[in-house]
């Protein structure tokens, strides 16, 4: 069988280690996935033919992980953010074809790092946060999920609210399983899913599982605190990343 978007053995053993370490991640924090992966396959191969895979694992992933952290959802502010989300996507995919994706991955790992720097140094919102503010978040989250980094928004905002680890876990994977499923959705509809997505998809699977389970189990091992400050460096090393790459 060849292997899919013509990538060579190489390639494909390089993104086989990248997809290993990202699912750690995914399964430790709740996000990082995508723009971990995006990263690296730019590196090597044109990434956007993976976008329509990376939303499908995300898909896959967050179904495996929903069950264990149910009964710590916040549901009022998965869905609230996702009701954002619905027009941000459209609107991130209208904005790419203008400004193109590099400026727009730029403009948002410049945010973040920015609120990066605020949450080391103790920043958080003074007072709660309603329903406006997460409708916010999830526009801007809908709009940089067109470009995969659709989770570094929301992951800022939930560190700024200084949610309880268990919550900001639970709440950013149930969020991501329905941007996905809307961002899927789209994207069947324009065709961007083909006999690739699919065979990429069946052969990253084994080690999104084995790297989803070390990550969870990790996860469970850890304190709060090391959490919220392994959150705040992946966010910061993501942006990072986001930038360099837009300006290579």
């Amino acid at each position: 069988m060849s292997l899919p978007f013509d990538m060579t053995p190489g390639i494909a053993l390089f993104m086989a280690m990248v997809l290993l370490g990202a699912a750690f991640t995914r399964g430790y924090s709740g996000f990082g996935l995508p723009t971990l992966v995006m990263t690296s396959a730019a590196l090597v191969m044109d990434p956007l033919v993976l976008v329509p895979v990376i939303v499908m694992v995300e898909i896959s992933l967050s179904a495996l992980l929903v069950p264990g952290v149910w009964r710590h959802i916040n549901w009022r502010r998965a869905v609230t953010l996702f009701s954002g989300s619905l027009l941000g996507v459209p609107f991130g995919v209208y904005v790419l074809s203008n400004i193109g994706l590099d400026l727009a991955r730029a403009i948002l790992s410049g945010f973040v790092l920015v609120m990066c720097v605020l949450l080391s140094c103790g920043w958080s919102f003074a007072k709660p946060v309603g329903d406006a503010g997460h409708i916010g978040v999830g526009l801007v989250s809908g709009v940089a999920n067109a470009a995969a980094v659709g989770g570094l928004p929301v992951a800022a905002f939930f560190a700024a609210l200084g949610l309880p680890a268990v919550v900001f876990r639970a709440t950013i994977i149930a969020y991501f399983l329905l941007l996905d499923i809307w961002s899927s959705g789209m994207f069947w509809y324009a065709g961007f899913i083909t006999r690739d997505t699919w065979v990429a998809l069946a052969m990253a699977m084994p080690l999104l599982l084995v790297g989803i389970w070390v990550g969870t189990w990790q996860f469970n091992r850890s304190a709060p605190k090391e959490f919220r400050r392994f959150a705040i460096l992946l966010l910061a090393g993501l942006a990072g990343l986001g930038l360099l790459k837009s300006f290579l």
